[in-house]
């Protein structure tokens, strides 16, 4: 892909993005620990990391542009359309990033950029 598309951001995660984080989160805490995690990422400041750095510290696989998701994704880039930040929670125990969500947007971002930065909140 193209390193000459300009990645646009919503300067804050999307309503919908923290019942997905809760049901992602759920999956790997109790569901107090996860609602208290989505409590405070509700409440976290934006910061930014390059998408590199973010698949370096989750551990995960980059799903490949064939994937439906990945590929919406990577048309609202294309199209000029604004990406929400990620959901990120440190799970300091496992001494990883967990992706609670936008790990699609991760993908696609990283299909033109590996350097780009993305804003996050992260708890």
């Amino acid at each position: 892909m193209s390193k000459e598309v300009e990645i646009k951001w919503l300067g804050e995660p999307e309503e919908h993005d923290y019942p997905a984080a809760l049901s992602y989160l759920s999956l790997h805490y109790d569901e107090q620990t996860a609602a208290t995690f989505v409590d405070k990422l509700r409440l976290a400041a934006i910061s930014k990391f390059k998408a590199k750095d973010i698949f370096r510290a989750s551990g995960l696989s980059l799903l490949g542009i064939s994937n439906a998701h990945v590929e919406k994704d990577q048309q609202k880039i294309q199209s000029g359309r604004q990406l929400a930040p990620l959901l990120l929670v440190r799970d300091s125990a496992n001494g990883r990033v967990v992706i609670a969500d936008g790990y699609h947007r991760l993908c696609a971002v990283y299909s033109y950029d590996e350097d780009s930065v993305i804003p996050c909140k992260i708890v």
